[in-house]
């Protein structure tokens, strides 16, 4: 047999001689300084979980495994596992050729992305063959021809919308196509065998089913992806938006052609107008007494791989132990805790409010040491106004922070400070132009309070091709819970100058940098390391610092959950 015939089966469905994806990619690295510099860029991919393995496969660097579905990426070049992307992908079979994949290591935003195309019948035919040859394999059947009507017709037919874009054909005309395209690749695709008791069976030419890929050096030629210093990156049509000569900063919906409510069919793929860094830009807020959590699936968790290859569980709820809370590498504006009104910066590092007072929090909180972070007051339009500083989870989002008793805030006008509605008076006040500071004393106490929950045990809910953790408010029992912290104590800083203690022995808990405006203010915020004005008369530590301690933390409860649970998380038994 010619080499020619051992080619990937959608290298010959395009018909095109092709360099390989990683000559491409290697032609634009010779230089090994720039591999070098692709390698630090990578290691701080905004999701802040890498696989250091760059030969091996997925992000949980086990093998391939053909019984279950498995995604290509379009950059790396590695395998992932459809159990390990946190990326809802939909009705798949494996062995699919039509996709375009990113994992969460290449794509520039942080989370993977994922677009499933029309299939032509001839992949669609390789699809059906390669899926029936690893099911005769598994069930130790030693079959490598198929009969058109009887077994290649049929898996079409049950997994259409599985396969293919295309809509559903009313008739079945598409019988006879499928049989012109068997023919037709013939000694390309495919092989033929006559029988004497069912006539005409096919079989695929290439047997290596680990081959069946899709064709991304094809996509690159025709202009659908692109090799940069930063990889392969999927190209988007140009959306027709414009920027504002005079805008400083770009926020969602402004400039761009289509409205928030309009979805695009093409959407998954498509440019964000701001970018996710690690989230997703269309999710769930929290509010009406309930909080969502950005679940990504947990390869350590027991009887993933039982999970991955059983097929008992599609349409059913998902064990949440099967996932974890995904914890944000770097400290932002947090996109869905926050008012929705309030429009976020597209570097989540800035705020504008609009009409009545309402808050966002950042991404992550601190319970113990001594944490500082730094807000600008970009613009103060005359009537509007801002109160910053600290607040815990259940501090209102629909309220000016220092609201309620989960919040302490320090206001622009009069320098009044804030805590129970109850203002007092505290400083001057602050405007346009002041770099303010806010530092927080949290004496430890040693407990196990301090480590995150794992939500290991509340439902999943899927919303826009994310799945999140559900999780009820619990005000009023928080609201019995809170306790004065011996020691503890807040200090605002104006333009680097102390302006003495606002609070002290403040409620004990873990508290988020928290924004809140009064009509339309503009507020940048700094959480480190490169401050305005950081203070010299208290050692510290920038609130940027939090990001890697929160993985770790969360990293130590997932493995106490799985420790205290032990024997008894069972798929067999798991019920809602």
């Amino acid at each position: 047999m010619s080499e020619e015939k051992t080619e990937s089966p959608i290298d010959k469905v395009d018909g095109l001689q092709l360099e390989s994806i990683d000559d491409k990619i290697k032609v634009k690295h010779d230089d090994k300084s720039k591999q070098k510099h692709k390698l630090e860029e990578n290691i701080d991919k905004p999701n802040g979980r890498t696989n250091n393995n760059e030969t091996g496969n997925c992000y949980c660097g086990k093998e391939r495994n053909l019984n279950i579905i498995e995604l290509l990426c379009a950059s790396c070049s590695r395998w992932f596992h459809e159990s390990c992307i946190g990326y809802q992908l939909g009705k798949l079979v494996p062995f699919m050729m039509n996709y375009i994949f990113m994992c969460k290591n290449c794509s520039p935003t942080g989370l993977e992305s994922f677009k499933k195309n029309q299939a032509p019948f001839p992949q669609m035919c390789v699809t059906a063959i390669a899926n029936l040859l690893q099911i005769s394999q598994k069930e130790n059947e030693q079959r490598t021809f198929f009969h058109k009507d009887k077994d290649i017709i049929p898996f079409i037919e049950c997994h259409w919308d599985s396969m293919t874009t295309m809509p559903r054909r009313v008739t079945q005309s598409w019988h006879a196509t499928i049989h012109r395209a068997l023919l037709k690749d013939v000694g390309t695709l495919f092989t033929i065998e006559e029988s004497n008791s069912d006539g005409q069976l096919f079989g695929l030419i290439c047997s290596d089913l680990q081959m069946i890929k899709p064709n991304y050096e094809a996509m690159i030629k025709g202009g659908h992806l692109k090799v940069t210093e930063m990889g392969v990156q999927h190209v988007v049509p140009l959306s027709g938006g414009f920027r504002g000569r005079n805008a400083k900063r770009k926020f969602p919906g402004e400039g761009t052609g289509t409205g928030p409510g309009k979805k695009g069919r093409g959407s998954d793929m498509t440019a964000p107008k701001l970018p996710a860094h690690g989230y997703p830009l269309e999710h769930p807020f929290n509010k009406d007494g309930y909080r969502y959590i950005l679940a990504e699936p947990d390869p350590h968790a027991p009887f993933r791989q039982e999970f991955d290859e059983s097929s008992d569980w599609a349409g059913k709820p998902i064990p949440g132990w099967l996932y974890r809370a995904l914890s944000p590498s770097t400290v932002l504006l947090a996109l869905h805790d926050r008012a929705p009104q309030l429009r976020v910066s597209e570097d989540r590092l800035a705020v504008t409010g609009e009409k009545g007072y309402c808050m966002v929090r950042a991404t992550h909180n601190v319970s113990r040491g001594t944490w500082y972070w730094e807000a600008t007051i970009e613009e103060m339009p005359e009537g509007s106004a801002t109160r910053l500083g600290w607040g815990q989870e259940y501090a209102n989002l629909q309220a000016p922070l220092g609201y309620d008793k989960f919040g302490y805030s320090w206001r622009s006008r009069k320098g009044t400070r804030f805590h129970e509605s109850r203002g007092k008076h505290y400083s001057n006040g602050y405007g346009e132009g002041d770099t303010l500071g806010f530092l927080l004393i949290l004496p430890d106490t040693h407990d196990a309070s301090h480590l995150p929950n794992t939500y290991k045990d509340r439902p999943l809910v899927k919303f826009k091709s994310h799945l999140y953790y559900e999780e009820k408010d619990q005000v009023p029992e928080a609201l019995k819970a809170l306790k004065p912290l011996q020691g503890s104590k807040i200090i605002f800083y104006k333009n680097g100058v102390n302006q003495g203690e606002a609070f002290i022995d403040i409620n004990k808990g873990a508290y988020y940098p928290t924004v809140s405006i009064h009509k339309s203010a503009t507020v940048s915020v700094n959480f480190g390391p490169n401050f305005k004005c950081p203070p010299t008369d208290v050692t510290f530590r920038g609130m940027h610092d939090r990001a890697e301690e929160a993985i770790a933390e969360q990293s130590m409860a997932d493995i106490l959950y799985f420790t205290e649970n032990e024997g008894k998380l069972r798929l067999d038994t798991f019920a809602l």
